[in-house]
């Protein structure tokens, strides 16, 4: 791996890091920020809905952007307006300025990360991808252990203002570091924008992380709920239709019709909404289960996400020892294992035996995803990186979000299953057996994988 591919995967990985602390340490503040704006606590989520919304509808013209400017031009810029507006968020007195300050910051955010992936990837060789991605992954995973850590600290000791202000001398760093480290780009990809495509998918989008979004509601409207998924899916139908006949279409969806990529983007997506269940889930079953409070939940939850993150070393040794489907297939058993065994924890079970169990657990949500993500660009050219990393990038936000909504849907099926007034053990055993099922199901396509597919990536003839 060459020193510039590690650099750069370095300073990504920062704006990474910033991102997910940002992220991660707002849910701690939601109380205080509520008393300071003077609404109530449940309103402040449509702080982080504003943000999560605009990733999605924005992360698809990323990849037209950053062929059209430069992927070193966008990124700066990107970084800078995420700094602008995490200090409008910081300086917001009252809700509708905060969730205008949040809607800024989901935008630029939208840019930051695909292009800094794309920054990655047109900077790495083929060989160096497995280790890269691992070091490109490192500083984000940081990121939501330090932040509800970091958000209690700054919310009790200085003011929840300063989860916002901290972005501001870290974003400085890493724009120095880019101008300083990322090279320019000297051709530029000049072809139009594909406004009605834009448009189809934004709005498509737009429509469905609303409808999975209401879907996690205690008091479901699910006739608004249906028609808001049924729009977006029509719509983005749609866009897909459009883009096969359009010269220069947002998304080039001919990039499907690498095995490799289409995996990680079927069973691939399957398998992330399992994993992404898995912070929603778990923090509410110690508490509303176990009757743990906040901090002891979230205390015993980071057991999973320091196991998530010592993975990332023997990730490298493992994918160039073992092929993609081998990994993926055995891993993804083992992962819907993890899950099932969580099912079976009682308030009496051992705290070391939990942690370990959580471990464990983080161990194997780490090795899928970075199998994932590597296998995703091993047999994907140049000139199409662009377009296999938006639709990835779309791919991988609307896979956080339906994980979420997915564990509140199973979570209140079994609690009507078994009758229950509130969140009972018994309904998050159920919840976690259901997660574990669909975590086998998700292993379908990884059999179609070759056992030679992506030795490029894995420093094999």
């Amino acid at each position: 791996m060459t020193r510039k591919s590690l650099i750069i995967a370095l300073i990504v990985g920062g704006t990474f890091f910033m991102e997910n602390l940002d992220s991660t340490a707002i849910t701690t503040a939601i109380p205080e920020m509520a008393k300071d704006f003077n609404v109530n606590p449940v309103t402040m989520s449509i702080g982080i809905t504003a943000y999560v919304i605009m990733l999605a509808v924005f992360i698809p013209i990323s990849g037209w952007i950053a062929d059209r400017y430069g992927t070193r031009n966008v990124f700066s810029i990107a970084i800078a307006g995420f700094i602008i507006s995490s200090g409008l968020c910081g300086l917001s007195t009252g809700l509708s300025a905060f969730v205008g300050a949040r809607i800024l910051q989901g935008i630029f955010g939208a840019l930051m990360v695909p292009v800094g992936r794309l920054a990655v990837l047109h900077n790495t060789e083929k060989k160096d991808l497995v280790t890269t991605i691992a070091y490109l992954s490192w500083p984000g995973l940081a990121g939501p252990i330090c932040g509800p850590f970091l958000g209690g600290l700054f919310t009790t000791y200085l003011s929840w203002h300063w989860i916002f202000f901290i972005n501001i001398p870290l974003g400085l760093i890493a724009i120095f570091l880019t101008f300083k480290y990322i090279p320019t780009k000297t051709h530029y990809i000049k072809r139009k924008l594909d406004w009605v495509g834009f448009l189809l998918s934004g709005i498509g989008l737009l429509a469905l992380m609303l409808g999975i979004e209401l879907t996690g509601d205690d008091k479901v409207n699910y006739g608004l709920t249906i028609s808001l998924i049924i729009g977006a899916l029509l719509l983005i139908g749609i866009s897909v239709y459009h883009s096969y006949k359009v010269k220069h279409p947002l998304i080039n969806y001919n990039v499907m019709k690498v095995l490799t990529y289409k995996v990680t983007i079927t069973s691939g997506t399957l398998t992330k909404i399992v994993i992404n269940t898995a912070p929603y889930v778990l923090p509410l079953f110690f508490q509303l289960g176990f009757g743990l409070s906040a901090f002891n939940a979230g205390l015993l939850y980071m057991s999973s996400m320091v196991g998530n993150l010592a993975m990332k070393p023997a990730t490298i040794w493992i994918t160039r020892r073992f092929n993609f489907k081998s990994v993926l297939v055995v891993n993804g058993i083992l992962l819907a294992l993890a899950v099932f065994l969580q099912s079976f924890l009682q308030p009496s079970t051992p705290y070391w035996l939990m942690a370990a169990l959580l471990f464990c657990s983080g161990l194997t949500r780490s090795m899928q995803f970075s199998s994932l993500n590597t296998l995703a660009f091993a047999d994907i050219n140049d000139e199409e990186m662009s377009n296999a990393n938006t639709l990835n990038s779309t791919v991988r936000q609307i896979a956080l979000a339906t994980g979420i909504s997915i564990g509140a849907i199973i979570l209140h099926f079994s609690a009507t299953y078994h009758h229950s007034t509130g969140y009972t053990i018994e309904d998050f055993q159920l919840t976690l057996r259901i997660i574990a099922i669909i975590g086998l199901l998700a292993i379908y396509d990884f059999f179609r994988i070759k056992k030679t597919d992506g030795l490029n990536v894995r420093n094999k003839k």
